[in-house]
C-alpha cells in the first residue's frame, strides 16, 4: 500500500516540502517504534520523505468498524460474544502495547484497526497522526477518542468498550491507575463542554 501525502497548494511550497517530510518521517519512526514494542501494524516497505510516500505492507483483512454491529445497520444479533470479547481484549492489548512503548496513535478509532484474515491478528493502521509521548493525558486523550469512536459508530457500545479497558487495564499494569484517573478527568471534561454546548 503506498500512502502519497500530495502537496497542497495553499501552503508556501518550502514549508509544504518541510511539513510533508516531517510527517512521513513521524509516521515511519511510529511505526518502527511499535514494530520493535511487538505492537502488530502494517509493515514498512519504503520511505520516500522528499516525494511524500510512505510503502506499507496491505493487510488484507476487514476493519473493526465492519465487524461490529453499527449504524450501518449490523447489530451484535449472530456474533458469537466470544468472538466479540477476544476481539475486545485484543484491541485493549495493543493499545497498552503501544502506549507502554510511549506511541501516541492520535486518530484512534474502530475503521483504523484491522482484524487479518490469514492470522485474526488485529493490526493498528493509519499512524499518520502519530507522535511520541511520555504522558498520562495523552494516553489518556487516545482512550478517550476511541470511546467517542465507539459511541458514534456503534450503537449501546459500553460494555464493548469496558472489554477494550479491561484488556488495556490488565496489560499496563501499574502504569494504569495515573492513566486512568487523567481518563477520569477528560470525560468530565467533556461532559462540561457538552451541555455547555
Amino acid at each position: 500500500l503506498l500512502k502519497h501525502r500530495f502537496r497542497k497548494n495553499y501552503r508556501h511550497p518550502s514549508l509544504d516540502a518541510s511539513l510533508t517530510r516531517q510527517r512521513i518521517a513521524g509516521e515511519a519512526r511510529a511505526l518502527m517504534r511499535c514494530m520493535r514494542s511487538g505492537v502488530t501494524v502494517p509493515g514498512i516497505r519504503m520511505v520516500d520523505v522528499n516525494e511524500g510516500v510512505l510503502g506499507i505492507e496491505w493487510i488484507d483483512g476487514k476493519s473493526v468498524r465492519q465487524l461490529l454491529p453499527g449504524r450501518n445497520g449490523h447489530t451484535l444479533i449472530g456474533l458469537c460474544s466470544s468472538f466479540v470479547d477476544a476481539l475486545m481484549d485484543m484491541i485493549g492489548v495493543e493499545i497498552a502495547k503501544m502506549h507502554l512503548a510511549d506511541i501516541i496513535h492520535g486518530d484512534l478509532t474502530t475503521s483504523n484497526m484491522m482484524l487479518r484474515k490469514q492470522t485474526s491478528d488485529l493490526v493498528l493502521i493509519d499512524f499518520g497522526l502519530a507522535y511520541h509521548s511520555t504522558l498520562v493525558e495523552d494516553k489518556a486523550v487516545d482512550l478517550y477518542v476511541l470511546e467517542r469512536a465507539f459511541a458514534s459508530t456503534h450503537p449501546d457500545s459500553e460494555p464493548l468498550f469496558a472489554g477494550v479497558l479491561h484488556a488495556y487495564e490488565k496489560r499496563m499494569g501499574n502504569h494504569w491507575m495515573p492513566i486512568k484517573k487523567r481518563l477520569d478527568d477528560v470525560r468530565l471534561r467533556g461532559r462540561k463542554r457538552s451541555m455547555v454546548g
